[in-house]
């Protein structure tokens, strides 16, 4: 069942319930200040005949002792007279609560008349045939006699203005339900109305349309919680999205993987075959055995930069401090032997918080590829410069070449594992496309990042800063 019928039958279950038991207790109400009014004007007409029997007793002429049957039968019947019109019965008795004289239609049963005391009025409604009576009873003490006044008193016309009463509120109470539920229909349509936009839209993500989103129609609660659930459909679209760029990105890396281990592989299996099935001479066999060796090699170094990106993912690094100029140095030392490279390096001293080795390997492989990407084949010699800046952020480390530079659109593939921009130029050196995937991997534990500014044709800078809270100046630990 849809919510808003929910909401539709249950207000009409509650407006029947309320209007019901209002008129109910209202129409009840009514009746008994009615009821109230006739017993207290039945009453007084019991004391008025009371008092009128008395006096009409006295003015007769005293030629008895005691007032005689057939006078109280008169005077009954002259009281019954004076009330014609009025809907009033009356019934007289003696003593022994014997009928004297009683109005025609007056009530036969004698109980109620058993139960009248002297100094007392008492009264009943009851209901003869179709009429209802409030009948009243007293006690009259006229020349020492003591007889019991009766009276009825029709009030018949209150009991069927309460069945009036009810017939014109159950009319009231359907045409106000019927009003009630055309009115309540269309404000819970109108109050559901967001919920169905969420369904929608929910149903949409769930069929694969991840950039649907609900439209916000208010400001309340409602509108908050559509604006709550288009927030988290944005950040479910971004990891979806996420999650299918790893996809890729993985099938990239296993076809890339694939391919790298194809090419020297192919080349190994068949050098090896010449040189197992043929008889070569001493040149031939050189080259021969001398292409295994450097395909070797580069498998060797792709297992090994593989072993290392899948270490670094999986563990956390233990800091220290460290001096820069040992970094400055190692780089120095691994490329200044080469001819076809000028090395600069200029640094700012200082410590860092770091893990030594790691941050070696980052350097190192920052600078093989400035040499790769600044190699050529004229004999010119390749110029690296390595710098080091201390500064507000932190401690800058920067490695720039004047080489071929990187076009705009491959500055953001260049950090995935076997991206090559220019892949005959990085497998004449022996390259993967894993340095700068390793680099970035390293980088994330110091909690940094690369930094990358390339021109076509100018050179490139590739370079990173460690937080300020890790660095220190001249061995002192620096804090914010």
């Amino acid at each position: 069942m849809k919510f808003s019928h929910k909401i539709l039958i249950w207000t009409i279950i509650i407006m029947a319930a309320a209007f019901g038991m209002g008129g109910y207790f209202f129409v009840n109400f009514v009746f008994d200040t009615s009821m109230n009014r006739e017993i207290g004007q039945a009453m007084d007409e019991s004391s008025i005949l009371q008092f009128a029997f008395e006096t009409a007793a006295l003015n007769i002429p005293s030629k008895y002792d005691v007032l005689q049957d057939s006078t109280i039968e008169e005077i009954g019947s002259n009281l019954e007279k004076g009330g014609q019109g009025t809907g009033r019965l009356l019934r007289l008795s003696d003593e022994n609560r014997t009928v004297l004289y009683a109005s025609e239609g007056f009530v036969e049963d004698t109980e109620f008349l058993m139960q009248i005391q002297e100094d007392t009025r008492i009264y009943q409604v009851i209901r003869q045939g179709e009429r209802y009576y409030v009948q009243t009873g007293t006690v009259i003490d006229a020349l020492d006699r003591i007889l019991y006044l009766e009276t009825m008193k029709d009030v018949t016309g209150v009991f069927e203005e309460r069945t009036q009463g009810f017939a014109v509120y159950r009319n009231l109470t359907f045409a106000m339900l019927l009003v009630g539920s055309v009115v309540t229909f269309f404000i819970a349509a109108w109050l559901t109305r967001p919920i169905r936009l969420l369904t929608g839209a929910a149903r949409k993500m769930a069929e694969g349309d991840y950039s649907s989103r609900a439209q916000q129609i208010s400001n309340d609660e409602m509108g908050q919680l559509t604006c709550d659930f288009n927030y988290m459909a944005a950040a479910l679209e971004e990891n979806i999205h996420k999650l299918e760029e790893e996809i890729r990105a993985r099938e990239d890396f296993i076809a890339a993987f694939s391919h790298e281990l194809k090419t020297p592989l192919t080349a190994i299996i068949g050098y090896a075959d010449l040189l197992r099935s043929r008889k070569l001479d001493e040149e031939k066999h050189f080259l021969s055995a001398n292409y295994i060796y450097t395909e070797g090699k580069r498998l060797e170094t792709m297992s090994l930069r593989l072993l290392d990106i899948i270490v670094t993912r999986r563990g956390d690094i233990k800091l220290e401090d460290v001096d820069v100029a040992v970094l400055f140095e190692y780089i120095r030392d691994m490329f200044g032997e080469k001819e076809d490279v000028e090395l600069r390096v200029a640094y700012d001293k200082g410590k860092i918080r770091a893990e030594a080795n790691l941050l070696k390997s980052v350097l190192l492989n920052l600078t093989d590829n400035a040499y790769k990407a600044s190699f050529t084949e004229d004999g010119s010699k390749a110029v690296i410069e390595l710098q080091g800046l201390r500064g507000e952020d932190g401690y800058f480390f920067g490695v720039r070449d004047y080489g071929v530079g990187i076009p705009e659109e491959e500055k953001r593939k260049i950090t995935e594992a076997f991206y090559m921009v220019d892949k005959s130029r990085a497998r004449s050196k022996n390259g993967a496309g894993l340095g700068l995937a390793l680099c970035t991997e390293i980088l994330k534990l110091h909690h940094s990042e690369l930094v990358i500014e390339s021109t076509v044709g100018e050179g490139s800078l590739f370079g990173f800063t460690l937080p300020c809270e890790e660095v220190t100046v001249d061995g002192t630990q620096k804090t914010d």
